[in-house]
């Protein structure tokens, strides 16, 4: 076991769990918020793979049991947050996960290390099958990472761990045995009377009182989900301060988050981001006008091989013009 933990150490894991419960607790709030409609644009949340996410044996009919990891990337959130405060910044923002490893894409940076992980599972544990559970497949993570005992979930909707604050990437591997680990007891709530998040959300998109986001006013949702240029910013985006890949402004605030800071766990250093070359760290860098006029001179072939391997791919060139030109016509409403 002290292997495998040395191993989880040098992967990244900052903690982990496991649990041999299959059905999620929050299935019946996951449903009444579809239901709502409070899902908005993102339909692969209401499909047929809604119905796919009440057990864990859908997408794995062998499974026992599952481990679940967090991935941080709280140290990169504060070198960020120093660098928007350097000459150096232009003034835009996006969710520090983009950067948070190594500009990579977090779906394959922990999908490498999930294989490692199970590899070493599989070593030790003769016919050990292993299915890896990201925010791509139909499961419910936070869920599942809550079973594990890593956490609660926030009024922002975010899995909230007293010890790691909520910046970190949920990976998990679902196996068709039970092993002999100890299991942890459920984390209580520990948000008590606090609205920070609720407060600092410029759109309103936090539904307090059932702990979820409505799609439709999230920030995140519309620069990274909607592609298309004609479709309408969330009211208040504009009191936002730049986002234009994602949004971090609930987890900034948080006070789980802060008290990592003071612990003095993660210190920020803004010369960090000098370290990353590429086109979402020139994002971040060159003049708004310029970064727009350089994206609409690239085919959508073009905006591929340039922003391919990093979270900004998804968008397309058509969304993040879209985004990028939100942020112009608020620094020149005559445009």
């Amino acid at each position: 076991m002290q292997d495998f933990e040395s191993l989880l150490k040098k992967l990244g894991v900052i903690d982990w769990g496991y649990s041999e419960e299959l059905e999620p607790h929050s299935f019946s709030r996951y449903e009444s918020w579809v239901e709502r409609g409070e899902h908005g644009p993102l339909h692969y949340l209401s499909d047929y793979r809604k119905e796919k996410r009440k057990t864990l044996e859908s997408i794995f009919p062998e499974a026992k049991s599952s481990l679940v990891f967090l991935f941080s990337y709280h140290q990169k959130r504060n070198d960020l947050l120093d660098f928007y405060q350097s000459e150096k910044s232009n003034g835009l923002k996006v969710a520090s996960y983009v950067l948070g490893f190594s500009g990579r894409d977090y779906h394959e940076e922990v999908r490498e290390r999930l294989n490692e992980i199970a590899e070493n599972l599989k070593n030790s544990h003769p016919n050990l099958e292993v299915k890896h559970s990201l925010d791509i497949q139909p499961v419910l993570e936070r869920d599942l990472a809550y079973r594990c005992g890593l956490g609660w979930f926030g009024k922002n909707s975010m899995l909230i761990s007293k010890s790691q604050g909520s910046f970190f990437i949920i990976g998990s591997l679902i196996l068709n045995k039970k092993l002999e680990l100890a299991k942890r007891e459920l984390e209580s709530d520990h948000c008590g009377q606090c609205r920070a998040c609720v407060e600092a959300c410029p759109t309103q998109a936090i539904d307090e009182s059932n702990r979820t986001i409505i799609a439709d006013k999230c920030i995140s949702t519309y620069t990274i989900e909607l592609f298309k240029d004609e479709s309408e910013p969330p009211k208040g985006m504009e009191k936002g301060s730049g986002e234009f890949f994602g949004c971090d402004i609930c987890q900034d605030v948080c006070p789980w988050n802060k008290r990592i800071d003071r612990l003095g766990s993660y210190a920020g250093n803004s010369s960090v981001i000098d370290t990353l070359e590429g086109p979402v760290v020139n994002l971040l860098k060159l003049p708004l006008k310029e970064n727009i006029e350089s994206i609409e001179k690239l085919s959508n072939r073009g905006f591929v091989r340039e922003f391919k391997g990093t979270p900004l791919e998804r968008t397309g060139k058509t969304g993040l013009l879209k985004n990028l030109k939100f942020w112009l016509k608020r620094s020149d409403p005559d445009l």
